[in-house]
């Protein structure tokens, strides 16, 4: 688990995140899991920028996807996307990443487009 930080609006909310970086790890997701701690997450991590597309079969919790690029900024939120669906999840638009996190937690921290994740992956750090 790594210290994730998401800033935005003044507020900064604290995350401890497993990372997925490997095709394996990103296969996997958080496939088969029944719970997920309210401050945890997975923290996907592509070598280069490049339209993604998620999906939730056999995932069993709703989940909160959002997207980011580069420079570390939130491009996208999917928000509370349900378990077990088939359909594909995707921004639109190349990112470098994707944290998932419990579905809800974006509407009820007020987490958006354009917030900052700070994290080793972006050149910064979350301390």
């Amino acid at each position: 688990m790594e210290p994730l930080i998401i800033e935005g609006q003044g507020v900064a909310h604290r995350f401890s995140v497993e990372i997925a970086d490997e095709a394996r790890e990103r296969a996997q997701g958080l496939m088969y899991r029944r719970s997920m701690a309210e401050d945890a997450g997975m923290l996907f991590l592509f070598e280069q920028p490049s339209e993604v597309a998620f999906w939730m079969k056999d995932t069993y919790i709703p989940l909160d996807m959002i997207f980011i690029g580069e420079d570390g900024r939130i491009l996208a939120v999917a928000e509370n996307v349900q378990p077990l669906q088939v359909e594909t999840v995707s921004p639109g638009v190349p990112v470098i990443a994707v944290l998932e996190l419990n579905g809800g937690t974006a509407a009820r921290l007020g987490i958006r487009r354009g917030d900052k994740i700070l994290h080793r992956a972006f050149g910064t750090l979350a301390e």
